[in-house]
């Protein structure tokens, strides 16, 4: 995995010209998440085999996208929304790991695509009173046969509002260092991107972030942090907890007492080897020694419940509804099933939902601007509504609850049924003419519908 933008050994801070505005302790904890997460080898010390921090991220965006679905309210907008699905999860993933991740549109003459940007390839410069950024550099590596390329973008808003965003591109023999600049032509699929450009128009960073809606528990600032951030110590502990555990099962816990000289040496020097785990080697006369075998019993019931309570604990600091993780008999659940699901967990499910919704909506504002500016084939201005989005049952509300209370209202007098079967069939009713078209379309079945 190509090391985090954060590290300064790779020398970006000096590339870009500026310097990270985050606090070390923000910088150390980035680096901390993305190993947690993406940790795989086992040590003598830590053992990360239940992969704590994958099973709290994959659970929260497979429940928060479980009935989700998007429309747009006309072609353009539902060609953008269907670029985005198809980064929803990589996109969700990358912010509840990192605290923070952009969206990043790509317009392509006749549609856009999209990437995402993770907290680990990005620095940030500037921040406006809100704290949001508004000067970042990111980093993106290529790899052209034993050739690396590493193309620095930086992305600032100036006084005037408008975004200036300059590239520059390095070329090293190793991956350990950024080498030294070369041109964009050295690459061809950088060759198009100038070196420097300013847009006419304000449209922010040019991207849609995604911002962890925890507290953070780092530093204190404005700046965004993992949905596991809490729990890092915790998950320290129960990969500490699990190499102990397997290790006490894998010896079983028995240990060979032995007269020092039946151990190896190092290199002939004088330091004593263990060859495992097995024997202890005593400085005695080894007629006196001999061979003791030393087992106690195995603390099988201690580890395991330590294990559970740690797993418990990891639930209460994020917000997972309870057993989630430390139930194994668990079953996965969808948006509509943790309707029951009162308190901590189904309000952080809320929370990631409109943390998506906020920039999707956002994305669709500024893929309007770029595709009038960047002349996309059939590009219209959008607004934040023209997407009608839908989570499904139980999670932002419960639809059969709200039909039923629509009806309701209608029958009470205080609701237009248009406005209800609008809603019920999801299409506008903002207009008289979105009235009408639901009358001539509807109204032979409506009085059916609303059992009125």
């Amino acid at each position: 995995m190509f090391s985090t933008i954060t590290s300064k050994k790779y020398g970006y801070e000096a590339a870009f010209g500026a310097c990270d505005c985050s606090s070390s302790q923000m910088q150390d904890a980035v680096s901390e998440w993305f190993d947690l997460f993406y940790r795989r080898d086992r040590t003598k010390q830590e053992d990360p085999c239940q992969m704590i921090p994958y099973a709290v991220v994959n659970k929260i965006t497979k429940t928060a996208f479980a009935e989700y679905s998007a429309k747009g309210d006309n072609d353009f907008a539902s060609m953008v929304l269907r670029g985005l699905d198809r980064i929803s999860t990589r996109a969700m993933h990358d912010a509840l790991i990192g605290g923070l991740a952009y969206i990043k549109p790509f317009p392509m003459g006749d549609r856009f695509v999209f990437s995402c940007v993770s907290r680990d390839k990005l620095l940030v410069f500037g921040k406006d009173v809100e704290g949001n950024p508004t000067d970042i550099g990111c980093a993106e590596r290529t790899i052209v046969g034993n050739i690396y390329f590493t193309l620095l973008e930086r992305r600032t808003i100036g006084p005037d509002g408008l975004l200036t965003i300059r590239n520059k591109l390095y070329r090293s023999s190793s991956g350990d260092n950024l080498g030294r600049p070369v041109s964009l032509q050295s690459v061809p699929w950088y060759a198009a991107l100038p070196e420097s450009y300013t847009y006419t128009e304000p449209i922010g960073l040019g991207l849609a972030p995604l911002r962890c809606p925890v507290p953070n528990c780092v530093d204190g600032s404005t700046d965004p942090v993992s949905v596991f951030a809490a729990a890092v110590g915790l998950i320290q502990n129960i990969n500490r907890n699990e190499a102990e555990l397997s290790g006490e099962f894998e010896r079983g816990k028995s240990r060979l007492v032995v007269s020092s000289d039946m151990l190896k040496r190092r290199d002939g020097g004088k330091e004593l080897v263990l060859a495992d785990d097995v024997f202890v080697g005593l400085n005695d006369n080894p007629e006196d020694v001999g061979i003791t075998i030393f087992s106690p019993a195995l603390r099988e019931q201690s580890f395991l419940a330590r294990k559970t309570e740690y797993l418990r604990n990891v639930e209460s600091l994020i917000g997972l509804k309870r057993g989630l993780l430390s139930e194994v008999e668990s079953a996965e659940r969808t948006a509509t099933e943790v309707t029951s699901s009162a308190g901590d967990y189904n309000l952080t499910i809320i929370d990631f939902q409109r943390m998506w919704e906020g920039a999707v909506r956002q994305a669709l504002v500024l893929c309007g601007t770029l595709g009038r500016l960047y002349r996309v084939q059939g590009a219209v201005d959008l607004r934040e509504t023209d997407a009608v989005i839908d989570w499904g049952n139980g999670v932002l509300y419960d639809e059969n609850k709200t039909w039923t209370d629509y009806k309701a209202m209608v029958a009470a007098g205080l609701l237009r049924p248009e406005i209800a079967v609008g809603w019920y069939f999801g299409v506008p009713t903002e207009t008289p003419a979105d009235l009408q078209e639901i009358r001539e379309k509807y109204m032979p079945a409506l009085e059916s519908m609303m059992d009125v």
